[in-house]
């Protein structure tokens, strides 16, 4: 999709809110472009569930400006689904980063229904141990291999100070910092993220590389600079550090993992036949 490389050079940020939005669209009700439906007076959407509201809008706005492109071609009007353009646009994005290039799989029709309701539950938290990221993924067919491979995923992007208020500010009765995090790093993200700092302010996941999608996620992870405490414990629990130590050292591996991983997630819960459409406009049903 030659037209992916307009938007980024607009704004970094179209990288991870695209590769974002792919997760959090698969994960609730499978990959089915739910997660792009606008809420209507009769139905609060997908997409204004308090998890999907930090979405970045630059996500939704890649989907939407490819499908009109294409729907401008006569030949390819109502031919391609919102799910499978963002499919595409996720594989493009993490190109575009420095990240591998592969084929993804098509056919996915757009979902028919999108609700907030339906997201409870299903996305993983900052504060999730490896128990409770696994058996997420496990509801999505997907293995802890994945998991650990699709969080490299946080090579990428930003989160809200506030998410990360409890590991540095308040972690428990005895101690105010999580003890799991680098000391140094600490003092960082204290002072990127002093407690009275408007919640709206985002810092980069990846405190050394943030715009190259590579595998210092995981050295990141080594040193104890894992942002949320959902990414720390992958290299503080025995079951999947050995992991976090392969791909540390050998970026190839990792980036054939994150590959096998992503196309396993673009199987999640698609619909086919009279279970989905393709929508003229990936943002209402019609």
């Amino acid at each position: 999709m030659a037209m992916m490389n307009k938007p980024i050079q607009q704004t970094f940020t179209t990288i991870p809110a695209t590769l974002r939005l792919f997760f959090h669209d698969c994960f609730v009700n499978g990959c089915d472009a739910s997660v792009m439906i606008a809420s209507t007076n009769n139905n609060k959407a997908e997409k204004d569930h308090p998890d999907n509201l930090s979405l970045a809008g630059d996500g939704f706005d890649t989907v939407i400006k490819a499908k009109q492109a294409l729907d401008a071609v006569a030949t390819c009007r109502n031919k391609v689904s919102c799910a499978d353009i963002l499919t595409m646009a996720t594989r493009d994005v993490v190109n575009l980063a420095g990240g591998p290039k592969y084929d993804v799989e098509l056919g996915r029709l757009d979902g028919l229904s999108s609700t907030a309701s339906s997201v409870e539950g299903k996305l993983p938290q900052p504060a999730d141990d490896v128990n409770k990221l696994t058996s997420l993924f496990a509801k999505n067919g997907l293995t802890r291999n994945d998991m650990i491979a699709l969080s490299g995923a946080h090579t990428l992007g930003f989160a809200h100070c506030t998410k990360v208020f409890n590991r540095i500010y308040s972690f428990n009765k005895t101690t105010q910092v999580d003890p799991t995090i680098n000391k140094a790093y600490v003092t960082e993200l204290k002072a990127s993220c002093p407690q009275n700092i408007d919640p709206r302010v985002a810092i980069n996941m990846d405190p050394t590389t943030p715009r190259q999608f590579d595998n210092v996620y995981y050295q990141n992870l080594q040193q104890g600079k894992g942002l949320f405490t959902s990414d720390q414990v992958l290299f503080t629990d025995q079951r999947s550090k050995p992991t976090v130590n392969l791909w540390a050292s050998n970026g190839q591996l990792f980036n054939q993992a994150f590959v096998n991983s992503m196309i396993k997630l673009g199987r999640v819960g698609v619909k086919t036949g009279s279970n989905g459409n393709i929508r003229r406009d990936c943002g209402a049903f019609n």
